[in-house]
């Protein structure tokens, strides 16, 4: 196993295993001819340090069966890519979720989509520069902001999250289309002034700049019950412990769980053992709320029967 691997310890581990199986399955992947398709994020995000720890797994363990990490926007992408069946397993944010399901949003039509279960939380950051006088969501007003790379959760999240503190995105802000990246440079060239993202915490992109540029993250745990109002119960509240990024003190924050998806057509049998798998690894440690996935979305039939015990 190589480097990136080792670092991808934890859940991309046992989602390694878990898709492993898939492919030495009857079923085909979506991608043909053995091909193995993983929807993962953007540069410099949690969602691609794990695809790509997963496709170099599964090159090492699988020569005959080649493995690509599709670098996207993320959950939206991710999705589409799985209704398509374009991929055979995606990472996605549980508000994307629900919107892909439903048919809102980003998605024009329902998606036929189940999850296997919850793996971790995202954490909603809100990066400003420590000296840059910006403490709440109202203060970006008139000011230079990134919302995520296009189809992102990221975006998803920080334009509710505007329209709840009574910004017009479109109207309010200069709004920039960035990857986490790409947004951690341009604050440190002071081409932004803040940028959204969610994601793990600490995020290896964020955590660099802070190294180079004193940062602070905005308080947003406040805008958490009217998000939860307006579109859905995936909206919880955690903090970010004082010394991450540098900074002095904890700040209070939004999360959102963080589902592994597959299509709802999915062979039952096959994914209760990628669940069982997933799961039953050591690495997820916590089953109740590993299950613990948003009616709207549900568990796919088979995920369902590993978890009742089937």
């Amino acid at each position: 196993m190589g480097g990136a691997a080792r670092a991808g310890a934890g859940l991309v581990g046992a989602i390694a295993v878990a898709v492993a199986f898939a492919s030495c399955s009857p079923n085909d992947p979506p991608g043909g001819e053995g091909r193995l398709s993983i929807a993962t994020g953007g540069s410099g995000g949690v969602y691609q340090v794990y695809g790509g720890g997963l496709a170099e797994v599964l090159t090492d363990e699988l020569p005959d069966s080649p493995t690509t990490a599709e670098t996207t926007s993320a959950s939206v992408d991710n999705l589409l890519l799985v209704a398509d069946g374009e991929s055979d397993i995606a990472f996605t944010l549980g508000d994307t979720a629900i919107d892909a399901v439903r048919g809102d949003e980003a998605f024009p039509r329902k998606e036929p989509l189940r999850a296997l279960g919850t793996i971790y939380s995202n954490i909603t950051q809100v990066v400003v520069k420590a000296d840059s006088g910006i403490e709440s969501i109202e203060d970006l007003k008139d000011k230079t902001v990134s919302v995520g790379a296009p189809n992102s959760g990221t975006e998803i999240i920080a334009l509710r999250m505007m329209k709840v503190a009574g910004l017009d995105p479109d109207e309010d802000i200069h709004k920039r289309g960035l990857g986490v990246g790409e947004s951690a440079q341009a604050i440190r060239d002071g081409s932004i002034d803040a940028f959204f993202w969610s994601g793990g915490v600490p995020t290896a992109a964020v955590a660099d700049l802070s190294k180079r540029t004193p940062v602070a993250l905005v308080d947003l745990l406040r805008y958490a019950p009217e998000m939860r109002r307006r579109w859905g119960g995936v909206y919880g509240g955690a903090t970010v412990p004082a010394g991450t990024y540098g900074l002095d003190s904890r700040v209070s924050t939004v999360t959102i769980p963080n589902y592994v998806v597959v299509g709802d057509r999915m062979d039952a049998a096959l994914a209760h053992d990628l669940t069982s798998l997933l799961f039953s690894s050591g690495r997820v440690k916590d089953r109740e709320r590993a299950q613990d996935v948003i009616a709207e979305v549900g568990l796919h039939p088979g995920a369902q029967a590993y978890f009742s015990g089937g």
